[in-house]
């Protein structure tokens, strides 16, 4: 996996993958940016919230679960002093769909956690990571 980052101005930096995608970083205006973006920090918490939410569905999916939405709320505590790294973090899954299992849904988080979600995987072991979810019939 390759990604380049290239200075823009500012605190402003473009992000590139290696599969061809871009997305902008910026800074808060009191750090000296323009807020025209994501901030770094904020960009880790989303590969967190989105590499769980593909195995969850994914699970459910290939469980034959009849699954309509999944969307993961997260909230994050950092620490007060450089380097403010997460300490910890809460993901909250809203699982929509039809006649779904609690327990199936609860077993797609656990292994999502436990096992395939390489960014959970990496966090763990700095970060306390919690979750919950909630079902919705739809």
């Amino acid at each position: 996996m390759k990604a380049n980052i290239t200075w823009q101005e500012g605190v402003s930096f473009l992000g590139q993958t290696g599969s061809g995608h871009s997305v902008l970083m910026d800074g808060a205006p009191e750090a000296g940016g323009k807020n025209q973006g994501p901030r770094p920090m904020e960009m880790m918490l989303l590969g967190l919230g989105g590499c769980t939410a593909f195995d969850v569905v994914h699970i459910l999916r290939k469980g034959r679960l009849a699954i309509t939405g999944c969307q993961v709320e997260m909230d994050a505590q950092r620490a007060t002093e450089d380097p403010k790294v997460f300490t910890h973090i809460h993901l909250h899954f809203i699982v929509t769909g039809k006649d779904l299992d609690p327990r199936q849904v609860e077993r797609a988080i656990q292994l999502s956690a436990e096992k395939y979600c390489s960014a959970s995987m990496m966090l763990k072991a700095t970060v306390n990571i919690t979750h919950d979810y909630e079902i919705i019939a739809g």
